[in-house]
């Protein structure tokens, strides 16, 4: 065996140190081990941060234990609970120095080799510099251990590490108390027993993918004209001036007619946010850097966001697809993994999506609702979360409607002033770069989103599946936009629960002759509005069902 096979060997995760100091020297010839690790593009990305501060290091302990503390709660089997107890996960107050190995994102704002349907490259390319680190600590005679049970969030925001610098974890680094018997800790301990061999098989052949293929449809249905006057001789026989309930009595009228019978009810209702990365972002059309979307998603999954807050006031289920976010999001996350790519690529010079991505979102979208649909849901609200969303549906309404860039521009996530007007010459810029067809298929790769898209087909499918479509805001409105563009029918189950502070949204809404429920000045998405305006949809319901005619009541009509 080799020096090299012994090292690769030995290289094994630190737990436990030795009160020994780590000379200087060490450190250095293992950052330059580091450095001389492939880097795709030649993009240099990898940072480091030393951490030798016993007050730094017991914040950080603070982090990993709170985590620690969610992790174990993951698995319900007493004795695996206990186990998982008695495993060291790190050493973090214990080892001599702390290492942050962490990447730059911001080298993804320029023209990057080797990114190109995957930005997570450059991730990979610092994990190659961390286990240069490793084996040139484990030659040296020292060792390393990573830490990566923490919350990302707050361990950047405790360090004050700049919004593009994303860290792959803490590293313990140190003399080793035990070798481990040159086995790994935990299959030592007997967590789990690593296999003998790496696990390798020969691919040979090609599988054909077969997409599903969406048409544009002009169907027109037919209107039962008997049922449409028993509903409204139902509506106006209640105890009740006629027409006194307002907008009420329109959206009892759509309901009934949506799920056909004169006594609708809602039930299994779902909100479902769907969440991607826009290309676009790295130009500075956001107030905020790409990598909140994945920040929000996390947050969505803890409950802690306004969307979650809403949808449990109000007894509504929520569903979160990631349907393109630049990040890899643990297996076990509840959400739905609809991910055609890590975020689109940026539509300023190229396409964001290819023909067959714009396909798959088609095809995603439409099986996330079906699957809803089966579960006995017959009330769909959509929402989405995305940097950069407001600009690719602010260009889509553009192309769409033919109003000028500048109509169907606005703040987004707050953009103001100089940098609002900067983001309209960019997506300006976009439009005129564009030189392809005037069909709404290869407008919709040029510049689509994954999310407005997956969002467009679940619109269409939910109107197969005969289900109210509550829509959120300005971003989901131009998904509707879309989606009445290939079938005009939908306006029909379509619910506009409001009108957001966005300065485009009211000339969409206008322009789809909708009339929104709410005015609250909202532009946070999410599918806020939708799950704001649930409760008039059931108050809708409940007079249709319960009022009083005024023939059971005895009231005379006037």
């Amino acid at each position: 065996m080799s020096h090299l096979d012994d090292i690769l060997k030995s290289r094994r995760d630190t737990r436990h140190f030795t009160t020994d100091e780590v000379p200087d020297e060490v450190i250095e010839k293992a950052l330059q081990a580091g450095h001389w690790a492939p880097s795709v593009g030649l993009t240099d990305a990898t940072r480091y941060f030393i951490i030798k501060s016993a007050e730094v290091k017991s914040a950080i302990k603070e982090l990993f234990l709170d985590y620690n503390k969610k992790a174990e709660e993951l698995t319900d089997n007493p004795e695996q609970k206990e186990h998982y107890r008695s495993l060291k996960l790190e050493a973090i107050e214990e080892a001599p120095i702390g290492l942050i190995i962490a990447y730059d994102r911001s080298v993804l704002n320029q023209f990057t080799i080797g990114t190109v349907g995957s930005n997570e490259a450059v991730k990979f390319s610092s994990v190659c510099a961390a286990q240069n680190i490793w084996l040139s600590l484990t030659e040296q005679g020292y060792g390393m251990g990573w830490v990566s049970i923490l919350n990302y969030y707050q361990f950047k925001k405790i360090l004050d590490l700049p919004e593009n610098i994303e860290p792959l974890g803490y590293f313990c680094i140190g003399k080793p108390a035990t070798n481990y018997n040159n086995q790994p800790m935990l299959q030592q301990l007997h967590w789990k027993q690593k296999s003998e061999v790496p696990d390798c098989k020969e691919i040979k052949n090609v599988v054909e993918s077969h997409v599903l293929d969406f048409q544009l449809k002009t169907k027109k249905s037919d209107t039962k004209n008997d049922f449409a006057k028993l509903l409204q001789e139902k509506i106006d026989s209640k105890t009740k001036p006629v027409g006194s309930l307002g907008t009420l009595e329109t959206l009892a009228f759509q309901m009934a007619t949506v799920f056909e019978t004169l006594n609708p009810k809602i039930t299994n209702p779902n909100i479902v946010v769907f969440a991607a990365d826009h290309g676009i972002a790295n130009h500075g059309v956001s107030a905020y850097p790409q990598d909140v979307t994945r920040q929000m998603v996390g947050n969505f999954l803890e409950g802690g966001a306004a969307i979650n807050v809403f949808c449990n006031q109000n007894n509504i289920q929520l569903s979160i697809v990631d349907a393109g976010v630049n990040y890899d999001f643990p297996t076990n996350a509840n959400l739905i993994n609809a991910k055609i790519a890590k975020g689109t690529q940026s539509f300023l010079h190229a396409p964001a999506m290819s023909e067959t991505e714009l396909q798959l979102c088609f095809e995603k979208g439409k099986s996330i609702v079906d699957d809803i649909a089966k579960a006995n849901s017959n009330c769909i609200g959509f929402g989405e979360m995305g940097i950069g969303n407001t600009s690719t549906a602010s260009v889509l309404m553009s192309l769409l409607t033919s109003f000028s860039i500048e109509e169907c521009v606005g703040k987004g996530t707050g953009v103001e002033a100089e940098k609002l007007l900067q983001k309209q010459n960019i997506l300006q810029k976009a439009i005129d770069n564009y030189s392809g067809q005037a069909e709404l298929m290869q407008q919709l790769a040029y510049f689509g989103g994954f999310e407005i898209i997956q969002m467009a087909s679940g619109m269409l499918t939910a109107f197969e599946n005969k289900m109210i479509i509550l829509v959120d805001g300005f971003i989901c409105s131009v998904a509707f936009l879309i989606a009445s563009k290939i079938n005009s029918d939908i306006h029909k189950n379509a619910v506009f629960c409001h009108c957001s502070a966005e300065k485009a949204h009211q000339k969409l809404l206008d322009y789809l002759h909708a009339k929104p429920i709410l005015n609250l000045d909202l532009r946070l998405g999410e599918g806020t509005g939708c799950a704001i305006a649930f409760p008039i949809l059931k108050s809708a319901e409940a007079f249709l069902n319960e009022m009083a005619s005024f023939e059971s009541a005895g009231v005379s009509r006037k």
